[in-house]
């Protein structure tokens, strides 16, 4: 099969390798969509780089950035894209034009264990599979609203709506946090009005029906304006603000766009680690005991070390996500799990354990269905394997000015990376308040779990969403352990200290 689809068809040479590392993909159990591999020389590839791996996006200046930022990066020898696949049902793939052949043997592996990982992982489960088109209909639309309202006025709201693009429920599509109505529905007391005493027959004169009733719908509008909305804490700003907030109907339709794209790019940041790493586990397997020849070995063993190296001050998760799964597996064989292993010990024994269970290749698949970044860590980063990997935290030493260890305890060098992956390393924003002071305000809140807010960001994020609110809009927040709220009026920002 030759294939085309805006790239360049595959030589019948790479058609040939393609169809042999397929083979070798099923051969092991791996489970994709059909993979489309197209050919792109390096201008191309950077393009479809700049459009998130998408070859037709909406126009907007940041792509035109990326792209002027591969270009020169790649011309000055700074990076090399290798591949790129999209989570797509049939999945894309990107093989550029001027890789050796054992490059493009390893990125064809690679890209397979990206695609069983896209299908099988639970996490992607409620992913559109037909983004392709679903991106080229947003890009079709919006080039339309350009058309009608002008490139200005629907670029600057593209803006303020890709600056706030994170303000989402990660989990939402996996707990439904309201009801099928859009709200909850929670049955509340009859407002009663009390009555002054009285004999039956004296009733109707000292509490006249219609005087109860002046009263009864007073009491109602009071309580009105004393219910909160939403009557709880919502995560998904941006739904909220898509369903609330006083947009034109182009408005909100690029708004829901924007949405729709962020929870379809949100699993790839849940899972990078397990799903970088999941594909690099079968690119080595599938090379080195499948399609390498004797002559490739050389060129294979430098690529596969510079895709696993480690990087000074930061977590390669090709490299972490790599030696997990080899050691989940290596694990799972030797029958290093359970009772009687984890209550050894003896530092020996455990190390040279082996009961020859042989149940490792069933369980990386079992982790690859149900994990991602945050419980994979929290479950297979063990003590053995980060003092084997030599794991630790650094930090900077004012006195000395120099960055250095500080510490090496298995246990808090996985806080750390907990730390980091929970909510992506981003604070948690909540909208509390729609009708704050019941002036039709906006107030928000940050729930401090650990990750403090940038204040520079934060301001720069409640004047981007009064553009969408048009009222001042409040975010509340802790600093230096003291609560402080942050407002925007239209004109200027104010900064308040509060009570508690």
């Amino acid at each position: 099969m030759v294939v085309r689809s805006g790239g360049h068809s595959l030589t019948p040479e790479l058609e040939r390798v393609r169809v042999e590392i397929e083979k070798y993909a099923f051969d092991y159990g791996l489970d994709f969509y059909e993979t489309i591999f197209e050919m792109l020389d390096f201008e191309e590839m950077n393009m479809v780089a700049a459009y998130g791996g998408f070859p037709n996006r909406y126009p907007h200046w940041k792509f035109g950035m990326e792209y002027e930022r591969l270009n020169k990066s790649y011309a000055y020898g700074l990076h090399k894209i290798y591949e790129m696949v999209i989570n797509n049902d049939p999945c894309y793939a990107y093989l550029l034009e001027c890789n050796h052949m054992v490059d493009q043997k390893i990125v064809m592996a690679h890209v397979h264990g990206h695609c069983d990982f896209f299908k099988n992982n639970i996490w992607f489960s409620k992913t559109n599979r037909k983004m392709m088109d679903a991106m080229a209909n947003h890009a079709t639309k919006i080039r339309k609203y350009i058309d009608k309202y002008g490139i200005d006025a629907v670029e600057s709201f593209l803006d303020v709506c890709l600056s706030i693009d994170d303000l989402i429920d990660h989990h939402s599509p996996f707990i439904e946090r309201r009801s099928k109505q859009g709200h909850d529905v929670r049955e509340e007391p009859p407002v009663s009005v009390k009555k002054m005493a009285s004999s039956e027959y004296m009733d109707d004169f000292i509490n006249p029906k219609e005087f109860m009733e002046q009263q009864k719908q007073k009491l109602e509008d009071e309580r009105r304006k004393r219910r909160r909305f939403p009557e709880d804490p919502q995560k998904d700003v941006l739904l909220f603000l898509t369903e609330n907030a006083p947009l034109e109907n182009w408005q909100r339709d690029v708004l829901w766009m924007i949405r729709e794209e962020a929870y379809y790019f949100a699993p790839q940041a849940q899972t990078k680690i397990m799903n970088e790493g999941w594909a690099t586990y079968w690119h080595a397997k599938i090379m080195t005991e499948r399609a390498l020849t004797d002559a490739e070995v050389i060129d294979f063993a430098d690529h596969h070390s510079g895709t696993v190296a480690m990087h000074p001050g930061q977590i390669n998760p090709y490299k972490l996500g790599f030696e997990l799964w080899k050691d989940i597996e290596d694990r799972w064989n030797k029958g290093k799990f359970g009772k009687d292993y984890d209550d050894c010990d003896d530092y020996t024994a455990k190390r040279e354990w082996n009961k020859d269970v042989g149940k490792g290749r069933d369980k990386i698949f079992e982790t690859r269905r149900v994990h991602n970044d945050i419980t994979f860590i929290d479950a297979y980063f063990t003590e053995e394997f980060c003092n084997d990997h030599r794991f630790f935290i650094y930090q900077f030493n004012q006195e000395r000015g120099v960055y250095e260890i500080a510490d090496r305890n298995w246990k808090s060098v996985k806080m750390k990376l907990l730390a980091g992956l929970t909510n992506f390393g981003q604070p948690f924003i909540f909208v509390t308040d729609a009708n704050f002071e019941n002036r039709g305000e906006l107030m928000l809140e940050h729930r401090h779990e650990g990750i403090d807010l940038r204040l520079d960001y934060a301001k720069d994020t409640i004047r981007n969403l009064y553009q969408i609110w048009s009222r001042p809009v409040h975010l509340k927040t802790a600093v230096e352990g003291k609560p402080k709220m942050f407002s925007f009026d239209g004109e200027k920002h104010i900064e308040r200290k509060l009570d508690g």
